[in-house]
Formats: C-alpha cells, structure tokens, sequence
C-alpha cells in the first residue's frame, strides 16, 4: 500500500488556515506541513500557492473554489511564514480505476480525479471510445500517469494493483424510465466488471454508481462471496450525490453559506428510499412542516429534475461525477492515513433490520471504521415515519439484487 504523503491539496474544499472541516463533521484543529529541506516554487499540476502545504478533511471540491483556496490560504500563510521558502511536494502514491470511463459519467469524473495530487496513476476502462479520452487527458499537467484499457481482454489489466475500483459503467436514465427499468442491462454489467475485480484486485475499495444502487451493491456483494472475497467495509455505494443536492437545496432555500451546511442523507439512493435527515442539518435550522415537505421530494427526485431538464439528452451525470469525485477524495484520504473522514454511503449496515442501509460512516485505510449511529436518533416524527416507509422498498430492491446474483450463480 501506499506510504503516506507529504502534502495533500484539495480542491475547492472549506478549509481556513489552521482549521479543519469533515465533510459531515463539526470543525476540527489540523496542521499546515512543511517540507523545509525544499524551497516552494509551485505545484505545476495545480497551480498550488507558494510557501503552504494544506490538509483539509473535507471531500474533493467540498464548498469552496480554487480561487478561495489560493486567496484565503496562501495570502495568510505567506504574511505569517514570509521568511521561510518550502516546496509543496505531494506523494502522488494510490492507483484509481475507473470501469466506464468513456460514458456521460466516466469523463468528467476521470477529470476530476486526474487533479488529486494523491493519485499516481489513473486507469480507464470501457468497451469502446476510451483511448481518446486517455489522451485528451494525458495532456493535463497533473502527477497521475493516464493508461487506457479498451474491451474485455483488457479489463484484468486495467485492475492489477488497483488501491480503488469506481464503477460508474451501465446504461443512463432516459425520460419515462424508472430505476427498475435500467435493472437487468446495468446488473449484468455490474457482475461482469465485479467478477473482474474479485479475480484482480480483490482488495481495492470498490465504489458503485450503477444504477440502481440499492441493487447494484447487494449483486456485488453477492458476486464478492461467491468468489470468497468479500470484505464489508471495502464495498460502498456511492449515494454522495444526495448529500450534495441536499446541502445545495438547503443553502438555498434558507439562504445559509454553503461551506457550512452539512445534511445527513440515509436509507438507499433512489426515490422515497432518500432519506435527508433536515433535523439534523448543520448549522442547526428550523423548516416549517411545509419546507421539510417540498425539500425532501425535491431531494428525493432531483435526478428526475435533470433528466426532464435535459429532455432525452442524458441524465444527472456532471453533478454525479462531481460527488463520485468527493467520494474518491474522501476514500483516498482516509488510505493515505487521515483519520477523520466522514461521509454518506450505502453499504452493509446493522443500523437496521436491513442488510444495507445510507448513512454517514467514518472511513479509514481498512474502509468501514464506524456507523454514525446517533444521527437515526432523536428524529422527527416525519422522518421517522419516512424511514419506515423507505424499508419495504428498499428490502425488495436489496432482495431483487441479491436474487440476481444467485440466479447468475445457479445458472452458471
């Protein structure tokens, strides 16, 4: 596994100099390091600030901008440490695949993790199209190596060595269909490209984005046992989108700084199975009943807003790219050593009666360290009713998907 970096930089996050923000967690005290035996120039890559080397625990493009991050950060640190010349030196060390890499998803989230300096090399997998994406790529001057694995002959290439497995591959949502609809293309595709992960880097995290999550976790979990390689805590999926738009919607509608809204989202990832926990919102905000209504459906069918939006064109696939981005941050963070990661994710749970369940977990180099168990506490009477009218759903769309794996199993 990877040593631990010298310095990390991410971009766009809520960090002040001398502070530290979790991404669903209350600010805590954290380091600014230096590597004094360098003198600081830049880190061509991202164009970081001479004379300061920052770690912030918020996820990947967390609240703030690039401009922010320069303006607030290396104007300070560089009155306070004028006398001093560093060089930011970030340990590029963790190998990141991504299976689907040439999809509406895929490119855009193949950009995005280009840019983390924690990532030494970057491989991208489809079934067609991705050679040209790598090379569009491999032009961006970041510390990542960009190799492109094209077909099923070289999807066990593409895995070797792999520290993070992101699966984002299937089919999108069109006008008119549901989540179910997109089932029996995008499970297929799941077993294949997790029966690929399990012969090759069974140790990878493995992040999900194929729709529908509440499905397409149990089928790999299921494929994972199968192949006697299943570890819980290295399996997520990612519902890091929910958390986003319900911090977003939230900002807005109390017009509340977003650096420093943070909403719990929990239960599964699709429709009345999103659970955003507004009670639990911070900073602490009170919604009237009517509020908690309008925001909670909006959150719950926003992915319905941008496909209709996009009038048959596409699905929710920049603002995907953009929370899968955060999740990788946060789960790369958390394997470089971090030991204050925080984020929203649907996996195998015991929080409920339900064999996988969204909720905000801490994250560590082992994956699963910790259910946040309080935030299902002291809810609402409307969350709580909500959450046991998310069960039933969410049990069947658990059940069909490990249903499918065994059929797979049987019949092969």
């Amino acid at each position: 596994m990877a040593a631990t970096s010298a310095a990390t930089l991410s971009i766009g996050t809520n960090v002040s100099l001398g502070r530290k923000v979790g991404s669903l967690s209350q600010p805590k005290p954290f380091g600014v390091r230096f590597n004094s035996q360098n003198s600081l120039k830049s880190f061509s890559g991202l164009k970081a600030a001479t004379s300061v080397s920052c770690e912030s625990d918020s996820s990947f493009l967390g609240k703030e901008t690039i401009a922010a991050l320069r303006g607030s950060i290396a104007l300070k640190a560089q009155k306070e440490y004028q006398s001093y010349q560093y060089h930011l030196q970030p340990q590029a060390a963790f190998k990141v695949a991504i299976l689907g890499a040439a999809g509406g998803i895929g490119q855009p989230l193949a950009l995005l993790i280009k840019m983390s300096p924690l990532v030494s090399a970057l491989h991208l997998y489809d079934v067609a199209n991705v050679k040209g994406v790598a090379a569009d790529l491999s032009h961006c001057n970041t510390p990542s190596q960009v190799l492109d694995f094209t077909g099923a002959s070289e999807l066990g290439s593409a895995l070797k060595g792999v520290d993070v497995v992101v699966i984002p591959a299937g089919v999108p949502r069109k006008p008119g269909m549901t989540r179910d609809d997109l089932f029996n293309i995008n499970a297929g595709i799941v077993k294949n490209l997790i029966e690929a992960v399990a012969d090759n880097c069974p140790d990878a995290f493995i992040h999900i984005i194929s729709n529908p999550v509440n499905s397409t976790v149990p089928i790999a979990a299921e494929i994972l046992k199968q192949k006697g390689v299943f570890d819980p805590k290295k399996l997520f999926g990612v519902s890091t989108l929910d958390v986003v738009r319900a911090n977003t919607f939230v900002a807005q509608k109390k017009n509340l700084k977003l650096i420093d809204v943070d909403v719990p989202v929990v239960g599964g990832h699709a429709g009345i199975t999103i659970l955003p926990l507004l009670s639990k919102t911070k900073p602490s905000v009170s919604f009237t009943d009517e509020e908690v209504q309008e925001l909670t459906v909006r959150i719950q069918n926003a992915g319905t807003e941008v496909v209709e939006a996009k009038a048959g064109t596409g699905s929710a696939t920049l603002s995907m790219a953009y929370a899968a981005a955060r999740f990788v941050e946060s789960s790369l963070r958390a394997l470089d050593g971090d030991g204050d990661v925080y984020e929203c994710s649907y996996v195998q749970s015991d929080l409920t009666e339900l064999p996988f369940f969204a909720s905000r977990i801490k994250i560590g180099k082992k994956g699963v360290e910790a259910f946040i168990s309080s935030d299902l506490q002291g809810l609402t009477e409307y969350e709580q009713k909500a959450l046991e009218a998310l069960k039933p759903e969410l049990k069947s769309s658990i059940e069909k998907g490990i249903a499918f794996a065994n059929k797979q199993a049987v019949a092969a």
